[in-house]
């Protein structure tokens, strides 16, 4: 079975995004990309009840490999971010936090500074049907260099280097949204400035022990 370990990954993490609450019945998908093949979930399956063989293999072009399922609508828009980024893994999830500000906003305002984590502030990509090479192309014209993006009254997709770091990206989005929401019944909420917000980039990079003992 190509991709074996890719594939089992995809079951992991699908049954993952769901005990968290990323994802509701079959919506969301996953995928993983290992030279020019492409692991990805099914459409219309739900992800938490898949086996490693349901999970389709495409190649970066987009024609079926192996498996006897059709893979997630919304495999173009990965594949157009494997052909635009140097991702190995993508998450994307229909959270309630992140579909809210997705439905509200043009952008998910800086609250916190592990906003920097996602690559800086995240925008919302324009809406577009699911499925369509125009909700890809909305999608890799919001994302930039970023780790995160919000699509229109739609939900979030995350990048990563493996499959855990795209699905901690997805959990560390949806805190963000849910931290914003909050603050926002409360208040106006204080948001980071761009200064403020690169200061934490150059803490990160940093020594770990920065001060001498002379």
């Amino acid at each position: 079975m190509l991709l074996a370990e890719q594939r089992r990954l995809l079951c992991d993490h699908g049954r993952r995004v769901v005990e968290t609450g990323l994802v509701l019945g079959t919506s969301g998908n996953l995928s993983v990309r290992l030279g020019d093949l492409v692991a990805v979930t099914p459409g219309g399956l739900a992800l938490d009840r898949l086996e490693p063989e349901a999970c389709p293999v495409v190649g970066v072009g987009g024609d079926l490999v192996e498996g006897d399922l059709s893979p997630s609508s919304e495999t173009p828009m990965h594949l157009a971010i494997y052909a635009a980024t140097g991702t190995a893994a993508i998450v994307h999830t229909h959270s309630t936090f992140a579909t809210v500000v997705s439905a509200a906003l043009t952008e998910l305002p800086p609250v916190h500074y592990n906003t920097t984590l996602l690559g800086g502030v995240v925008q919302v990509a324009g809406y577009a049907t699911y499925g369509t090479a125009e909700l890809a192309a909305n999608v890799m014209a919001a994302l930039g260099d970023r780790r995160a993006v919000l699509l229109a009254n739609h939900g979030g997709v995350t990048l990563g280097a493996d499959l855990p770091e795209a699905f901690e990206a997805a959990r560390l989005l949806e805190w963000l949204c849910e931290v914003y929401v909050r603050a926002r019944a409360l208040g106006e909420p204080t948001t980071l400035t761009e200064e403020q917000l690169s200061a934490v980039v150059r803490r990160r990079q940093a020594p770990a022990f920065p001060f001498s003992e002379d």
